[in-house]
C-alpha cells in the first residue's frame, strides 16, 4: 500500500525510490510485525484473561501440563493481525502471488479461529469436527491450486525440481494441483500437530519462513536464478516482504509464548502458519526442500501415523505418546530441553535446504 505513496512521492524527491527495493521493505515489514506483535500482545493477553479464554489439558497428557490449564489460548490472531497489516503496508499489492498467501493464510486462520472458538468459548470439547476441519481445509487448499495452476504464464511455475540436482525438472501438468493441495493441507496440519509446547511450533515456522524466503528472492531475481540453476519465477521475490512479516510476527509471539507461555497459538495460528508455508513452499517450486526444511514437522506427523497405524494393527504403542515432543516429555525430558533441541534440529535442517542452492 505504502508502495503506491513511495512511487507518487517521488516526483517530489528520488530518495523515495529505495521503497523499490525488496530487502529495505523486507526490513521494514519484519519491524512492523515486530512492532505491532509488541503493542498489541499485551491487550490481547489481558482481554483474553479476562474473558477466561483459558487452554484445556488433555487427562491423558504429561501431568507436567497440568498447571497450564487456564493458560489464555488463541494467541495465534495477535500473528495473523501483525503480518496481515505488515504485508498490506509493505508490499506490491498488484502481486497475485501475496493475496494468495494472504488469503490462504486467513481463511485457515478462520478454521483454526472457528475450532479454537468451539472449544475453549463454547467449551465443546469437540470443537470443529475433523470431518468440517479438513473439508474446510480441503476446499481452501484446491481453490488456491486450481488459481495458480490456471494462471500460470510460465512452464516453470507447474514443473517438479528436485534439490541436488541441476537440470531435473518434471511437467506435472494437471498433477500440479494434486500436489500442491497435498502440500498445502499437510503442511497446516503438521504445523498444528506440532504446537504442543511452548515456543516449539512458532521459532521453526520462522526459521523455515526465513529459508523459503531466500528461495523466494533469488527465484525471483533472474540473474541469481541463472547463477543458481533455479527456476526463475517472475514476482516471487514479493514474497519476501510477506516472508519477514510472519518473521516479525512470530519473534513477537514468541516474547508472549516463550517457556513457561503467557499465551498459546492455538488452531486459529498454527493452521494458518502451516498453510502459509505450505503455499510459500509451492510458489517458490521447493515442494521437497520444505520437506528438509521442516523435518520436524514431519517427524511430528509421521509419529501421529506410526503410532495410530501400530496401534491398531498390533495394539502397542511405539512412542510412550505422540505427537513425538510428549514421548520425550514422559522420558523424563523438561520441557525447555525438547524445546531448545528441536529449535537446534530445525537450524540444521534449513540450513541443509538453503545448501541445496549450491550442491547441484
Amino acid at each position: 500500500m505504502l508502495l503506491y505513496l513511495a512511487d507518487y512521492l517521488m516526483t517530489f524527491d528520488g530518495g523515495f525510490r529505495v521503497f523499490h527495493y525488496l530487502t529495505f521493505r523486507a526490513i521494514l515489514g519484519v519491524l512492523t510485525s515486530l512492532m505491532i506483535s509488541f503493542i498489541v500482545g499485551p491487550a490481547m493477553i489481558r482481554k483474553l484473561r479476562g474473558n477466561k479464554i483459558g487452554q484445556s489439558i488433555r487427562e491423558l497428557g504429561p501431568q507436567s501440563h497440568y498447571e497450564k490449564a487456564g493458560t489464555p489460548t488463541m494467541g495465534g490472531a495477535l500473528i495473523l493481525v501483525a503480518v496481515t497489516i505488515s504485508t498490506l503496508l509493505w508490499a506490491d499489492l498488484s502481486n497475485r502471488y501475496i493475496w494468495v498467501i494472504l488469503l490462504v493464510t486467513l481463511g485457515y486462520g478462520i478454521i483454526g479461529f472457528i475450532d479454537d472458538y468451539r472449544k475453549v468459548v463454547k467449551r465443546n470439547s469437540d470443537g470443529l469436527s475433523a470431518k468440517a476441519k479438513y473439508l474446510s481445509q480441503s476446499v481452501i487448499g484446491f481453490a488456491a491450486a486450481i488459481f495458480l495452476y490456471k494462471t500460470a504464464a510460465l512452464p516453470a511455475e507447474t514443473q517438479l525440481f528436485l534439490p541436488f540436482f541441476k537440470d531435473f525438472m518434471f511437467d506435472l501438468g494437471w498433477m500440479y494441483i494434486i500436489l500442491s493441495y497435498f502440500v498445502i493441507v499437510g503442511t497446516s496440519n503438521a504445523v498444528n500437530l506440532t504446537d504442543g509446547l511452548d515456543g516449539l511450533a512458532i521459532m521453526p515456522t520462522v526459521m523455515v519462513a526465513s529459508g523459503l524466503g531466500v528461495f523466494a528472492y533469488l527465484s525471483g531475481h533472474s540473474a541469481f536464478a541463472s547463477y543458481l540453476a533455479i527456476p526463475f519465477l517472475p514476482n516471487t521475490g514479493e514474497l519476501i516482504v510477506f516472508c519477514a512479516a510472519l518473521v516479525g510476527a512470530g519473534l513477537g509471539f514468541l516474547w508472549f509464548n516463550t517457556y513457561p507461555a503467557m499465551v498459546f497459538m492455538g488452531d486459529v495460528g498454527a493452521l494458518a502458519l502451516g498453510g502459509a508455508l505450505g503455499v510459500l513452499a509451492v510458489l517458490v517450486r521447493q515442494e521437497i526442500v520444505l520437506v528438509i526444511m521442516g523435518g520436524v514437522f514431519v517427524m511430528e506427523t509421521l509419529s501421529v501415523i506410526i503410532q495410530v497405524a501400530s496401534f491398531k494393527m498390533t495394539g502397542k504403542r511405539v512412542f510412550k505418546m505422540a505427537p513425538i515432543h510428549h514421548h520425550f516429555e514422559l522420558k523424563g525430558w523438561p520441557e525447555p530441553r525438547v524445546i531448545v533441541r528441536f529449535w537446534i534440529i530445525t537450524v540444521i535442517l534449513v540450513l541443509i535446504g538453503l545448501s541445496t542452492l549450491k550442491l547441484r
